[in-house]
Protein backbone atom coordinates (compact mmCIF):
# COMPACT_ATOMS: atom_id res chain seq x y z
CA UNK A 1 0.00 0.00 0.00
CA UNK A 2 1.61 3.16 -1.06
CA UNK A 3 0.59 5.75 1.55
CA UNK A 4 3.20 8.31 0.21
CA UNK A 5 1.38 8.46 -3.14
CA UNK A 6 -2.44 8.08 -1.51
CA UNK A 7 -1.64 11.46 0.29
CA UNK A 8 0.18 13.54 -2.39
CA UNK A 9 -3.43 12.24 -4.02
CA UNK A 10 -5.47 14.01 -1.38
CA UNK A 11 -2.92 17.05 -1.33
CA UNK A 12 -3.86 17.50 -5.06
CA UNK A 13 -7.16 18.62 -3.82
CA UNK A 14 -6.08 21.54 -1.60
CA UNK A 15 -3.88 21.96 1.20
CA UNK A 16 -4.55 20.05 4.07
CA UNK A 17 -2.98 19.32 7.55
CA UNK A 18 -2.18 15.58 8.77
CA UNK A 19 -5.38 14.29 10.82
CA UNK A 20 -7.13 15.50 8.01
CA UNK A 21 -5.42 13.79 5.64
CA UNK A 22 -5.58 10.31 7.99
CA UNK A 23 -9.54 11.27 8.11
CA UNK A 24 -10.17 11.47 4.18
CA UNK A 25 -8.00 8.65 3.02
CA UNK A 26 -9.62 6.44 5.41
CA UNK A 27 -12.98 7.49 4.40
CA UNK A 28 -11.79 6.92 1.03
CA UNK A 29 -10.80 3.36 1.08
CA UNK A 30 -13.68 2.96 3.90
CA UNK A 31 -11.15 2.21 6.56
CA UNK A 32 -9.72 -0.69 5.02
CA UNK A 33 -6.48 0.15 5.68
CA UNK A 34 -6.41 2.36 9.04
CA UNK A 35 -3.92 5.09 9.61
CA UNK A 36 -2.49 6.93 12.46
CA UNK A 37 -1.30 10.49 12.97
CA UNK A 38 2.05 9.85 13.63
CA UNK A 39 2.24 7.62 10.30
CA UNK A 40 0.74 10.52 8.66
CA UNK A 41 3.34 13.36 9.99
CA UNK A 42 6.18 10.97 9.13
CA UNK A 43 5.17 10.04 6.01
CA UNK A 44 4.61 14.40 5.56
CA UNK A 45 8.07 14.73 6.45
CA UNK A 46 9.54 12.21 4.12
CA UNK A 47 7.82 13.87 1.29
CA UNK A 48 9.13 17.47 2.66
CA UNK A 49 12.28 15.95 2.68
CA UNK A 50 11.69 14.04 -1.42
CA UNK A 51 10.94 18.26 -2.06
CA UNK A 52 7.29 16.88 -2.67
CA UNK A 53 5.16 19.35 -0.66
CA UNK A 54 6.20 21.93 1.29
CA UNK A 55 4.43 23.94 4.34
CA UNK A 56 1.15 25.83 3.15
CA UNK A 57 0.71 28.06 6.05
CA UNK A 58 -1.61 27.48 8.80
CA UNK A 59 -5.58 27.25 9.21
CA UNK A 60 -7.94 29.62 11.26
CA UNK A 61 -7.76 26.65 13.94
CA UNK A 62 -3.78 26.55 13.72
CA UNK A 63 -2.91 23.01 12.23
CA UNK A 64 0.39 23.02 9.88
CA UNK A 65 -1.02 22.62 6.30
CA UNK A 66 1.23 20.80 3.68
CA UNK A 67 1.11 21.75 0.05
CA UNK A 68 1.67 19.69 -3.15
CA UNK A 69 4.81 21.07 -5.17
CA UNK A 70 5.35 21.05 -9.01
CA UNK A 71 7.77 18.08 -8.12
CA UNK A 72 5.18 16.37 -5.89
CA UNK A 73 2.49 16.59 -8.85
CA UNK A 74 5.06 14.93 -11.13
CA UNK A 75 5.46 12.11 -9.19
CA UNK A 76 1.75 11.48 -8.59
CA UNK A 77 1.22 11.61 -12.68
CA UNK A 78 3.44 9.04 -13.40
CA UNK A 79 2.34 6.69 -10.05
CA UNK A 80 -1.11 6.81 -11.76
CA UNK A 81 0.59 5.60 -15.23
CA UNK A 82 2.98 3.10 -13.58
CA UNK A 83 1.69 -0.61 -13.46
CA UNK A 84 2.12 -1.69 -9.95
CA UNK A 85 5.10 -4.03 -10.01
CA UNK A 86 4.66 -7.70 -9.26
CA UNK A 87 8.02 -9.01 -9.27
CA UNK A 88 8.17 -8.69 -5.92
CA UNK A 89 5.10 -9.23 -4.28
CA UNK A 90 4.57 -8.58 -0.80
CA UNK A 91 4.55 -11.47 2.07
CA UNK A 92 1.31 -13.28 2.31
CA UNK A 93 0.73 -14.69 5.97
CA UNK A 94 -1.51 -17.11 4.74
CA UNK A 95 0.84 -18.36 2.08
CA UNK A 96 3.71 -18.74 4.97
CA UNK A 97 1.61 -20.30 7.20
CA UNK A 98 0.43 -23.02 5.12
CA UNK A 99 4.13 -23.85 3.48
CA UNK A 100 5.39 -24.31 7.29
CA UNK A 101 2.39 -26.80 7.93
CA UNK A 102 3.43 -28.75 4.87
CA UNK A 103 5.37 -31.67 7.16
CA UNK A 104 5.19 -29.96 10.10
CA UNK A 105 5.09 -32.28 13.48
CA UNK A 106 1.40 -32.28 14.77
CA UNK A 107 -0.03 -29.92 12.17
CA UNK A 108 -2.85 -31.19 10.29
CA UNK A 109 -2.85 -29.06 7.68
CA UNK A 110 -5.87 -29.85 6.05
CA UNK A 111 -7.86 -28.19 9.50
CA UNK A 112 -5.65 -25.63 8.69
CA UNK A 113 -6.86 -25.13 5.12
CA UNK A 114 -10.65 -25.68 6.15
CA UNK A 115 -10.24 -23.49 9.32
CA UNK A 116 -9.07 -20.19 6.72
CA UNK A 117 -11.86 -21.38 3.73
CA UNK A 118 -14.43 -20.41 6.90
CA UNK A 119 -12.91 -17.15 7.78
CA UNK A 120 -11.98 -16.39 3.82
CA UNK A 121 -16.07 -17.30 3.04
CA UNK A 122 -17.06 -15.03 5.99
CA UNK A 123 -15.37 -12.10 5.38
CA UNK A 124 -16.43 -12.39 1.25
CA UNK A 125 -20.12 -12.48 2.84
CA UNK A 126 -19.28 -9.58 4.79
CA UNK A 127 -17.95 -7.56 1.93
CA UNK A 128 -20.51 -8.19 0.04
CA UNK A 129 -23.15 -7.16 2.02
CA UNK A 130 -20.83 -3.97 2.47
CA UNK A 131 -20.89 -3.50 -1.33
CA UNK A 132 -24.63 -3.62 -1.66
CA UNK A 133 -25.05 -0.81 0.82
CA UNK A 134 -21.90 1.35 -0.73
CA UNK A 135 -24.11 0.65 -4.21
CA UNK A 136 -27.25 2.01 -2.97
CA UNK A 137 -25.87 4.69 -1.47
CA UNK A 138 -24.37 5.56 -4.83
CA UNK A 139 -27.14 4.93 -7.20
CA UNK A 140 -29.36 6.96 -5.23
CA UNK A 141 -27.44 10.04 -5.31
CA UNK A 142 -27.74 10.72 -1.66
CA UNK A 143 -23.58 10.07 -1.18
CA UNK A 144 -20.39 11.80 -0.85
CA UNK A 145 -20.34 10.24 -4.84
CA UNK A 146 -16.48 10.45 -4.95
CA UNK A 147 -15.57 8.73 -1.88
CA UNK A 148 -18.65 6.14 -2.26
CA UNK A 149 -17.67 5.28 -5.46
CA UNK A 150 -13.58 4.63 -4.53
CA UNK A 151 -14.78 3.07 -1.50
CA UNK A 152 -17.27 0.23 -3.72
CA UNK A 153 -14.00 -0.10 -5.94
CA UNK A 154 -11.89 -1.03 -2.95
CA UNK A 155 -15.02 -3.35 -1.65
CA UNK A 156 -14.97 -4.92 -4.93
CA UNK A 157 -11.19 -5.56 -5.11
CA UNK A 158 -12.04 -7.71 -1.62
CA UNK A 159 -14.88 -9.64 -2.80
CA UNK A 160 -12.60 -10.68 -6.04
CA UNK A 161 -9.46 -10.88 -3.28
CA UNK A 162 -11.40 -13.43 -1.50
CA UNK A 163 -13.16 -15.17 -3.68
CA UNK A 164 -9.58 -16.13 -5.37
CA UNK A 165 -8.49 -17.06 -1.95
CA UNK A 166 -11.49 -19.35 -1.35
CA UNK A 167 -10.39 -21.11 -4.84
CA UNK A 168 -6.96 -21.25 -4.00
CA UNK A 169 -7.92 -23.33 -0.71
CA UNK A 170 -9.63 -25.54 -2.61
CA UNK A 171 -6.81 -26.25 -4.65
CA UNK A 172 -4.39 -26.42 -1.89
CA UNK A 173 -6.37 -29.04 -0.38
CA UNK A 174 -7.13 -31.22 -3.51
CA UNK A 175 -2.94 -30.93 -4.34
CA UNK A 176 -2.26 -32.42 -0.94
CA UNK A 177 -4.68 -35.30 -1.36
CA UNK A 178 -3.16 -35.73 -4.77
CA UNK A 179 -0.31 -35.83 -3.45
CA UNK A 180 -0.38 -38.01 -0.49
CA UNK A 181 -2.13 -40.65 -2.96
CA UNK A 182 1.07 -40.86 -5.19
CA UNK A 183 3.36 -40.57 -2.17
CA UNK A 184 1.23 -44.44 -0.30
CA UNK A 185 1.52 -45.69 -4.26
CA UNK A 186 5.14 -45.09 -4.06
CA UNK A 187 5.21 -46.47 -0.79
CA UNK A 188 3.14 -49.98 -1.96
CA UNK A 189 5.49 -50.32 -4.85
CA UNK A 190 8.33 -50.45 -3.16
CA UNK A 191 7.40 -52.66 -0.53
CA UNK A 192 8.77 -56.63 -1.39
CA UNK A 193 6.17 -58.66 -2.26
CA UNK A 194 4.63 -60.97 0.46
CA UNK A 195 4.32 -64.63 -0.14
CA UNK A 196 0.90 -66.30 -0.73
CA UNK A 197 -1.07 -67.72 1.78
CA UNK A 198 -1.59 -71.87 1.02
CA UNK A 199 -2.57 -72.83 4.39
CA UNK A 200 0.54 -73.89 5.46
CA UNK A 201 3.83 -72.60 5.93
CA UNK A 202 7.21 -74.13 4.89
CA UNK A 203 8.94 -75.42 6.93
CA UNK A 204 12.83 -73.94 6.76
CA UNK A 205 14.14 -76.94 8.51
CA UNK A 206 13.58 -79.55 6.14
CA UNK A 207 15.70 -79.48 3.19
CA UNK A 208 15.03 -78.91 -0.33
CA UNK A 209 14.46 -82.18 -2.24
CA UNK A 210 17.71 -83.50 -4.47
CA UNK A 211 17.77 -82.94 -7.76
CA UNK A 212 17.15 -86.37 -9.66
CA UNK A 213 19.81 -88.20 -11.00
CA UNK A 214 20.48 -89.65 -14.29
CA UNK A 215 22.88 -93.01 -12.59
CA UNK A 216 21.37 -96.29 -14.45
CA UNK A 217 20.68 -98.84 -11.58
CA UNK A 218 24.32 -101.74 -11.46
CA UNK A 219 23.18 -104.41 -13.28
CA UNK A 220 22.20 -107.86 -11.82
CA UNK A 221 25.31 -109.95 -12.34
CA UNK A 222 27.11 -107.55 -10.35
CA UNK A 223 24.86 -108.69 -7.15
CA UNK A 224 25.96 -111.41 -4.81
CA UNK A 225 23.99 -113.28 -2.68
Amino acid sequence: MSIRHGLLALLERGPRYGSQLRTEFESRTGSTWPLNVGQVYTTLARLERDGLVAPGGEDAAGHTLYAITDTGRTELREWYERPVDRANPPRDELSIKLAMAVGAPGVDIRAVIQSQRHATIKAMQDYTRLKATALAAVESGQSRERDDVAWLLVLEQLIFQTEAEARWLDHCESRLVRLSLTADGRAAAAAPPQAADTGTEADESVPAAAPATTARPRSARTRRG
